[in-house]
């Protein structure tokens, strides 16, 4: 009706229903609109659920089904508000999952789902088997889900696939690369020594691997193990420890599937890519929630700093420029405190905060976690209320956030924001035979020339939450050497702009308790996350505020129906004040500012009550009127037809009766003549027999008188 782009944004703590209540609102969106043409976008938007579910989702100590990344989904509608397309950016995919999983947790659904079906005859070739054979995923010790069927999930997800057009042989080099990724994690090293080690000939977890990536043992099983590094002058191939053989592995393993994880994503949106110009937009923002673990590292920091930068939208848009605009209509209004967040985010990412540190460490040479730490406590401790340092670690530091304490975890830090991977790993991937695998690395061919490499000897090959536009030659190496941190920054910026520009709708889903029980609700922990985000305050403002409002001129076009004749002059100010003073007798629900007229809450469904009521009794007018001028329309016209028809009725018994008098006249004349025939015969025989008898008689009567004389 505003004719606005809207946006809405689900938030939550992790496992509170945030995925489902997104579903829910894009399902709705896809059976009220349908769609535009006879391709069904809105069942491909739906279609894009299990996909991404299955890729990205994974199930914690808080959650069955949590995801482990953020997601905006655009749905693009035509002017008359039909589905015709979508769109899906993705923000911070939780890599590190792929390779640990904490107690009691698991790595993403996909990953089990493909175990589950490995008795099928397609699958077979992938060589896999129960999901604790493989390291990657047995670590947490819970691979069962209650309540759900991995086989049947599996079935779910490739019939989506199928529905977004990834055809059969895209999705078993899809499922080629899973397994491979599985096997990987299961390659083992020997250390020769403390600075080198070796995989053990015919290793046969490396030995699949190799077989279903396409690419040679001997050169995988040689990178895994070594490393090269360049000087100026010359280029020299230096072995590895176990360790550090161990974590390229993973890092390895981490960084094809976030390629694939991308992939994935571009086919999904080339999918549901609008071949018609889009009017308008409804986003859905459906974002991992805030976290705290036993042991939280970079990807709970990141995603409870996409928290904070939500919470705070949420406060600018509630609180802040709610009560600015209060002040600038001079509306008279009491100012309600309100929590803000604006510390917390400045402590994360203004000038030397928290990611200014991470990032500067990451480009010193013999940079380390635990320096970090020490410049965070050097900079921020006893100086910032919000950052604290625990008694008993000097490798963890303690933020205070809109919704809890949480402490991090030093350890990683540094290596996860720098998210690198070794070049000649990626080199031997990019020479498969196999098409799906090189096609994950091409947008890298700049970054892995010798001289992009760090000093570590490792190319940093961070993945970009919303794509940026296409580089000039020679900027596709600075857009790579961007950290994890820094990209992070820049989409949630990105994010912002968008939400910032479109109509907010704002969706808090409260978890009831923190043992995922059914029926069990415990009113503290809902109280506090009420408290955290602010839905009590909100509940205070909206009950004191003016949450609608109009222009004096929207409202002069929106209510004009409800105005007489007379009532309209040429100040829209003045008009609109008498308008509302009969309609609205209590003035206390109204005020009117300089520009705009606010209302209470309820006051606009009122208008829009009374508005709709006169719209309804004029529809009825206009029906009364329409449909009796049909009905005398089709009256005469069936009057018209009654006495045409009844015309050539009596014309025909007319001529039929006078058929009948002709023939009953000329029965009659026949009748009349066959009689006096019959009568005449009759008289004439009669006549004649009389006048023979006569003749006899007086001829015997003469003869006796003549004999008696």
């Amino acid at each position: 009706r505003d004719e606005r782009n809207q946006s809405i944004i689900v938030s939550g703590e992790s496992g509170a229903g945030k995925t489902v209540s997104a579903k829910y609102a894009m399902r709705y969106f896809a059976t009220v609109s349908g769609s535009a043409s006879e391709a069904n976008v809105e069942e491909k938007v739906l279609a894009s659920n299990p996909i991404m579910e299955s890729i990205g989702n994974a199930k914690t100590t808080r959650n069955d089904n949590s995801s482990r990344f953020g997601k905006y989904i655009e749905i693009g509608f035509d002017k008359r508000y039909r589905i015709i397309g979508a769109n899906m950016r993705t923000y911070l995919l939780e890599k590190s999952r792929v390779v640990f999983q904490a107690e009691e947790e698991r790595n993403y659904h996909i990953f089990y789902q493909l175990c589950a079906s490995a008795a099928l005859p397609e699958l077979k070739t992938l060589r896999l088997g129960n999901a604790n054979y493989f390291h990657y995923t047995k670590q947490g010790g819970s691979p069962v889900i209650d309540g759900v069927d991995d086989a049947k999930e599996m079935v779910n997800t490739r019939q989506a696939c199928t529905l977004l057009g990834i055809s059969d042989s895209y999705q078993m080099a899809i499922f080629r690369i899973l397994a491979g990724i599985l096997h990987l994690g299961n390659v083992e090293f020997a250390s020769r020594d403390s600075d080198s080690c070796t995989i053990p000939p015919k290793h046969e977890p490396l030995t699949i691997f190799c077989d279903l990536m396409g690419v040679e043992y001997e050169e995988m099983a040689h990178w895994l193990c070594h490393r090269k590094l360049a000087t100026t002058t010359e280029t020299y191939i230096k072995p590895i420890s176990k360790l550090h053989a161990v974590n390229a592995r993973d890092a390895l393993a981490k960084h094809i599937y976030a390629n694939l994880f991308n992939w994935i994503v571009d086919h999904v949106n080339k999918a549901l890519h609008a071949t018609v110009k889009q009017h308008s937009f409804i986003g859905v923002l459906d974002i991992y929630g805030f976290e705290t673990f036993e042991i939280n590292s970079f990807e709970q920091f990141c995603i409870n700093y996409a928290n904070e930068k939500l919470q705070q939208q949420f406060n600018m848009h509630v609180f802040k420029l709610e009560q600015e605009e209060y002040m600038k209509e001079q509306i008279p209004w009491t100012l309600i405190d309100f929590y803000d967040n604006q510390p917390c985010i400045n402590l994360i990412e203004a000038k030397m905060g928290i990611l200014d540190l991470l990032d500067e460490e990451c480009k010193m040479p013999k940079g380390s976690d635990d320096t970090w730490a020490q410049k965070l406590y050097n900079t921020h401790l006893n100086k910032c209320a919000l950052f604290e340092k625990p008694r008993l670690s000097n490798k963890a530091f303690i933020i205070k956030h809109f919704a809890d304490k949480v402490e991090y975890q030093c350890e990683g830090f540094l290596e996860k924001n720098k998210d690198t991977v070794y070049e000649e790993q990626i080199k031997v991937l990019k020479s498969s035979k196999f098409k799906l695998l090189p096609e994950l690395f091409q947008d890298e061919e700049k970054v892995l020339s010798p001289t992009s490499a760090t000093p570590s000897g490792r190319v940093p090959l961070s993945r970009t939450a919303v794509k940026p536009a296409k580089a000039r030659p020679g900027q596709a190496s600075k857009e790579h050497k961007k950290t994890v941190g820094h990209q992070f920054r820049n989409s949630l910026h990105l994010l912002m702009e968008t939400l910032n520009a479109t109509t907010p709708h704002y969706v808090r889903c409260i978890k009831p308790n923190d043992f995922k029980f059914p029926f069990t609700f415990d009113e503290k922990r809902a109280v506090q996350q009420l408290r955290a985000c602010g839905v009590l305050e909100t509940i205070r403002i909206s009950a004191a505020g003016f949450p609608s409002r109009w222009t004096y001129q929207e409202f002069f076009s929106r209510y004009r129906v409800l105005m007489k004749q007379r009532d309209v002059l040429s100040d829209r100010k003045q008009t609109c004040k008498n308008v509302l003073e009969k309609l609205i007798l209590d003035k206390d629900k109204y005020q009117f500012g300089k520009t705009k007229i606010f209302f209470r809450a309820g006051q606009v469904a009122y208008l829009e009550k009374i508005r709709a009521d006169k719209l309804r009794a004029a529809c009825i007018r206009i029906q009364k009127t329409i449909r009796g001028w049909l009905m005398r329309k089709k009256y005469v016209r069936m009057r018209k037809a009654a006495i045409t028809i009844q015309r050539y009725v009596r014309g025909y018994q007319a001529r039929c009766y006078a058929k009948f008098l002709r023939r009953t006249r000329a029965a009659i004349t026949i009748q009349k003549f066959q009689r006096m025939y019959v009568v005449r015969k009759r008289y004439q025989c009669m006549r004649a027999a009389t006048i023979a008898l006569q003749a006899l008689l007086r001829g015997y009567m003469a003869r006796n008188k003549y004999q008696m004389v």
